[in-house]
């Protein structure tokens, strides 16, 4: 049995990305019966933890506001692991309590804050590059949750810890290719979103690429008159070049905005899309390219990127800031020739996602403690 701490106390209320890995890798390590779990929270959040996670012990001590909430992960953090019977802590978003003695693992979900500086807030790259390179230098194992991330650690860093990858998985009860055509049609009229359209999900900033997709879709939407490009996700810091791109259609009755989706639309809109594209930049993971081949729809994606490795073929890619050739792809995703091929693809991304699970992601997790554990506990320092 691990005796394991989980900081959960950055996770919003409206968890994505990293905020929706470390929910549920949370609720899939509180259901395995080797785990013994302790969730760090925020201290108006037991109830939320509590629920999602009831065989785990909730611990809710941290303060809310996020300088406060930081400033406690590192002065008083360690004295609440201490009088805890623990094994093992995980900082899953790039920080750790530094004075804590007892072995650490931390997630580092991407290194853009070391080579995209300019795709994020100014104040949070000094502080985040620190924590990142205090991870590497003290962590006892590093998680990553791509090879294409951990190859780049290494490289930029030279970890002393030993990195392990653990991909993301998604919820399959949820992303499929079913169900009935009506239930989907009625949630997505809801949001305001009627088929055909060409969908991306994501949060509207620099890094998703969102921009270059604009672009590209007023390029072939006179070509395709019945489509609508559909953009689901809040907006997020740094948008001017997508509201840019946006001022410069010269179509833009067919775009549509829908903000956040609700979780159970989110599913409905990537299967009734045409195509789902994900054009970003670079990315930790990639959720909406996995999701989206679960539930059978063919995806265009980045180049060489780490959305490029997670589909393993099963993805028709484009090079980076190439929005011609985006164009190109989209075009043919919407011209219904390659019938065969489409078909292809579709089975392929749908093999290929099934590998992507909690409960392998939880596994992978739990090799990384018990090699954690393997290297002793950390003196103080």
């Amino acid at each position: 049995m691990i005796r394991l701490s989980l900081d959960v106390t950055a996770v919003p209320l409206d968890p994505r990305g990293a905020g929706r890995y470390t929910l549920e890798l949370a609720r899939a390590l509180s259901r395995r019966d080797d785990i013994a779990l302790t969730l760090i929270a925020r201290s108006a959040d037991a109830t939320r933890w509590s629920s999602l996670a009831p065989a785990a012990s909730v611990l809710a001590a941290a303060p809310g506001p996020r300088p406060l909430r930081l400033a406690w992960e590192q002065w008083a953090m360690p004295g609440v692991l201490a009088r805890q019977p623990l094994d093992v802590h995980h900082g899953p978003h790039y920080t750790m309590p530094e004075r804590a003695r007892l072995p650490m693992v931390v997630t580092v979900h991407d290194l853009t804050f070391f080579d995209h500086p300019d795709w994020h807030e100014r104040s949070k790259v000094p502080f985040f590059r620190r924590a990142i390179r205090h991870a590497a230098a003290r962590a006892d194992v590093l998680v990553c949750v791509s090879h294409a991330t951990a190859r780049r650690l290494e490289d930029l860093l030279h970890p002393r810890a030993q990195v392990v990858v653990a991909p993301h998985g998604i919820d399959h009860a949820q992303f499929h290719p079913g169900p009935a055509l009506g239930e989907d049609l009625a949630g997505l009229a809801g949001a305001g979103i009627t088929p055909p359209y060409v969908a991306f999900l994501g949060t509207v900033e620099p890094r998703k690429g969102l921009d270059l997709l604009v672009a590209a879709f007023d390029r072939v939407a006179e070509a395709h008159p019945d489509h609508r490009l559909v953009v689901a996700g809040g907006r997020g810091w740094g948008a001017g070049p997508v509201e840019s791109a946006i001022a410069a259609m010269a179509h833009p009755s067919r775009l549509v905005r829908t903000g956040y989706l609700a979780d159970d639309v989110v599913p409905a809109l990537l299967r009734q899309a045409s195509v789902v594209v994900y054009p970003a930049r670079a990315e930790g993971f990639g959720l909406p390219v996995v999701e989206a081949m679960a539930c059978g729809t063919p995806v265009i994606t980045t180049a060489g990127s780490v959305m490029d490795e997670l589909a393993d073929g099963a993805a028709a890619t484009f090079p980076a800031e190439d929005v011609g050739a985006l164009a190109d792809l989209i075009d043919a995703a919407l011209s219904g020739s390659g019938i065969v091929r489409r078909q292809e693809t579709v089975r392929r991304g749908i093999e290929v996602a099934s590998r992507y699970t909690w409960a392998a992601s939880a596994e992978a997790h739990v090799n990384a403690y018990r090699l954690a554990i393997g290297r002793g506990s950390r003196p103080y320092r």
